[in-house]
């Protein structure tokens, strides 16, 4: 087998026609600020934040600038203070622990499985010694943890959960959309998560005081009234002169190339699937590669697919990269002692504090990670499933030959 792939595991779909046209009659009317709407119109923002929180059975919804800007906001009206211990995953992107670090806040990591997520045994003893009041969730790569043994350990310890569900837009778990365990779940909306506005995000909550403040937040300027999934006005009494702006509010603009991309979001996540499904059953099998095995009662959203080089060399490593980027297959490894594109691991945030986590380093080393863009067909992905397997199997059988 010596094809070569020629996609781009960078280029996504075109934004739908309807939602140009709405991003154009937007652009022709000046009012792209959420607040600088017309006399008697909600304007796309608000618009957007009802049919969010709709779609995710959430009370409220704020849309932000960005998936970081939700989390950093969500944490913030939460009351994460400077110099409080927040626990996160230690297999996660870096604008997770960067949001807690941006509030003063110290990350405290909770390792890593085979599975891909957070070590519950672990989370369980960090938990035990009782000086964290709330666990930012990542949903790393949308695999999702047992949440109802997550939320019993939390609860149990007074513990805040705040999900970040950015790679887990419409997935679930035991029947409950993911972000809707906890008492706040972010979102977001860059080019390669599940809806596409280039940057952005949400927050939802049906906790009425963390809206609020998290309105306050986002650079209200006391325009609250204007908003059609938060509380009501007598909530934001509360805390409206002693919740800083800080900004971070949505656009129009972005928030009408948004509507309509939610209304066909289960398709699209159906498609995401049958592209991952493809890949996954391409990989069993193969020598010296685990694939991740995913929970009966989880319901993924496989926008990208993960697999594990358990205890191979980091030259062995090196060269099924190499050996895979010659024939057009774009891995991205997160094992590596240096920071490259998207991946790091969480030694190298070194703003922070790490306690060395041996079982987690050893997942760390191991992972190999893949976008399944849909621009990719069926039969990309059944040929990209194919060069994996024969250029991991050639580096496995060449290294014990």
């Amino acid at each position: 087998m010596t094809e070569i792939f020629k996609g781009s595991f960078t280029q996504q779909e075109p934004i739908p026609d309807e939602a140009i046209s709405a991003a154009l009659a937007v652009m022709r009317s000046g009012r792209l600020h959420r607040y600088n709407v017309a006399e008697g119109e909600p304007g796309e923002v608000a618009l957007l934040e009802r049919e969010f929180a709709d779609a995710m059975g959430a009370r409220y919804c704020l849309a932000t600038a960005s998936g970081g800007s939700a989390i950093a906001t969500a944490l913030r009206a939460a009351g994460v203070s400077p110099g409080d211990r927040v626990l996160t995953n230690a297999f996660t992107l870096a604008p997770v622990p960067g949001a807690i670090a941006s509030l003063g806040a110290v990350p405290v990591y909770v390792g890593v499985t085979e599975g891909l997520v957070i070590d519950l045994d672990h989370l369980r003893d960090l938990a035990g010694q009782g000086d964290a009041q709330v666990l930012l969730l990542s949903h790393m790569r949308g695999h999702i943890c047992d949440m109802d043994r997550l939320m019993q350990i939390c609860d149990a310890a007074g513990i805040v959960v705040i999900e970040d569900c950015a790679h887990t837009m419409g997935a679930s778990w035991n029947g409950t959309l993911s972000g809707r365990h906890g008492r706040a779940a972010c979102y977001s909306t860059q080019t390669y998560k599940h809806l596409n506005s280039g940057e952005g995000g949400f927050l939802a909550t049906d906790d009425p005081d963390l809206m609020a403040r998290a309105v306050i937040l986002s650079g209200s300027y006391m325009l609250y009234d204007r908003h059609l999934a938060a509380p009501a006005p007598e909530v934001f009494e509360k805390v409206k002169y002693v919740t800083p702006n800080v900004s971070g509010r949505m656009d129009n603009l972005r928030a009408a190339i948004l509507r309509p991309q939610l209304r066909d979001l289960a398709t699209q996540c159906a498609r995401w699937n049958e592209r991952y499904d493809t890949v996954e059953t391409g990989l069993r099998g193969t020598p010296g590669l685990t694939v991740i095995e995913r929970p009966e009662k989880e319901r993924y959203v496989g926008s990208s697919i993960q697999f594990l080089l358990l205890d191979w060399s980091e030259g062995a490593i090196a060269e099924v990269l190499r050996r895979c980027a010659a024939r057009g297959v774009e891995l991205k490894w997160f094992g590596g002692a240096e920071p490259s594109g998207f991946t790091s691991r969480y030694d190298s945030w070194r703003y922070a504090p790490a306690e060395r986590l041996p079982n987690s380093d050893r997942v760390l080393r191991a992972i190999l990670d893949m976008r399944l863009p849909l621009t990719f067909s069926i039969e990309d992905c059944a040929l990209l499933a194919g060069i994996i397997r024969a250029e991991v199997g050639a580096v496995w059988q060449g290294s014990r030959a």
